[in-house]
């Protein structure tokens, strides 16, 4: 049995972008679609069992009609030769609404059979060319129906975010203990799991105040696979054992994200003679579009142009998105020429922008005197404010007294009798 794992999809981001004179649709949305094609050329090329979509599929619970036309056309191009899709709700995907529909509940209206909408923690079993698959469907777990429960109106959203991931641990073990384990297994969610790892940085996922599930809650026998979504870098947070797999978005959505591969994942589950079942997967890297960014510290005695320009010829920059920041020395002016640096960019997709970074001259912490103090005290209050050692404190102090004891010596004498 093969499948593939995507997730985050996120039509809709159409940030460091323009207006394509060729279709009218933003290029940064043709660039998400370009990859999804990509995965739906594949998956119909090797005849795949199933894709599995772990979430987000918009930017916003309120896609465009161009948006929603764009997934549809891609969804129904796996159907139409017999693929299944199963979809899980994400958190860009729910209205967080009463009574108000997610933006991928229309999938489970279609009067076709093989979309598979969970937008509630549910496990069906679905038919493929290699034989039925058990599917476990955990969505995004939303809190706006818990704090409405008289029951939790004095917690602290830490607390309901703890109350969340108990309860939805639990939905999910008991699922799992009506799974047959003779059956391919794979649990499908859009979770934020404590040990994942954020997109364009290095802050494991328990920091906010998300539900928050550990690896051994969802990677649980007779589970085959673990297929995540909502953490944009692809990641294996059960090397050895059950794979617990963000498949990462497919597209770059920021620059934050712009040193990372992105992809989808295949899975493959075989049996055995004797039922013993093995999962292999693969991450399958996109050509996703370049995020560019140039962090230039200029140097004060050279042209500051021609450095940024130096900098850009290190790059290739066509139809790339490009961000050029550059520092400028203590009491420098800024001479860059701006219209020229744009010149050498004009192969890029787009600029984002030409920012320059200045540095603030370190301010002096002032010592709070009054007019009460001792001449030791007062002395004490200024050199804390001077970044000196112990030894220079000492000298500087004695040096001090003895000049104030002239003082006082000179003072004494002219004195009049």
């Amino acid at each position: 049995m093969k499948f593939f794992h995507t997730a985050d999809i996120h039509f809709g981001v159409e940030n460091y972008g323009k207006i394509d004179p060729a279709t009218g649709i933003h290029t940064r949305l043709l660039d998400f679609a370009k990859n999804l094609d990509v995965l739906v050329d594949r998956a119909i090329a090797e005849n795949i069992d199933f894709v599995i979509f772990s979430g987000d599929a918009y930017k916003t619970a309120n896609p465009t009609p161009t948006q929603q036309k764009m997934l549809a056309q891609r969804f129904l191009r796996l159907h139409q030769v017999g693929i299944p899709i199963i979809i899980i709700v994400g958190n860009h995907d729910h209205p967080l609404s009463f009574g108000k529909a997610n933006s991928l509940d229309v999938f489970s209206y279609l009067p076709v059979n093989g979309f598979y909408v969970f937008s509630r923690p549910a496990m069906h079993v679905i038919q493929t060319k290699s034989g039925p698959v058990q599917i476990i469907g955990v969505p995004w777990p939303t809190r706006n129906h818990v704090v409405t429960l008289q029951a939790h109106h004095h917690k602290s959203n830490t607390e309901i975010a703890a109350y969340l991931s108990e309860s939805v641990g639990n939905i999910i073990t008991q699922l799992v203990s009506s799974l047959d384990p003779a059956i391919p297994a794979v649990l499908g969610g859009h979770l934020t799991v404590s040990s994942g790892i954020f997109s364009g940085s290095e802050k494991c996922a328990v920091y906010g105040t998300d539900a928050v599930f550990l690896p051994s809650q969802l990677a649980l026998p007779p589970i085959d696979y673990v297929a995540l979504g909502h953490l944009h870098r692809f990641q294996d947070l059960n090397l050895g054992g059950i794979p617990v797999v963000y498949s990462g978005s497919i597209e770059r959505v920021d620059f934050g994200e712009r040193k990372e591969d992105k992809g989808f994942v295949s899975v493959e589950i075989t049996t055995a003679p004797d039922g013993l079942k093995k999962t292999t997967y693969a991450f399958h890297v996109l050509a996703t579009r370049r995020m560019i960014q140039l962090d230039i510290k200029l140097e004060p005695l050279k042209d500051q142009t021609e450095q940024i320009l130096t900098a850009l010829e290190e790059h290739v920059l066509d139809d790339a998105i490009v961000k050029i920041i550059y520092h400028l020395s203590l009491g420098a002016q800024d001479r860059v020429d701006l219209s020229v640096v744009l010149r050498a960019c004009q192969k890029a997709m787009y600029v984002v922008g030409i920012i320059p970074v200045h540095q603030i001259a370190p301010r002096e912490r002032r010592a709070a005197l009054k007019i009460d103090m001792d001449f030791t005290t007062l002395l004490n209050r200024y050199f804390e404010t001077k970044n000196i050692s112990v030894e220079e404190k000492a000298a500087l102090m004695d040096k001090a007294f003895m000049l104030q004891h002239e003082l006082d010596t000179k003072a004494t004498e002219q004195e009049p009798t």
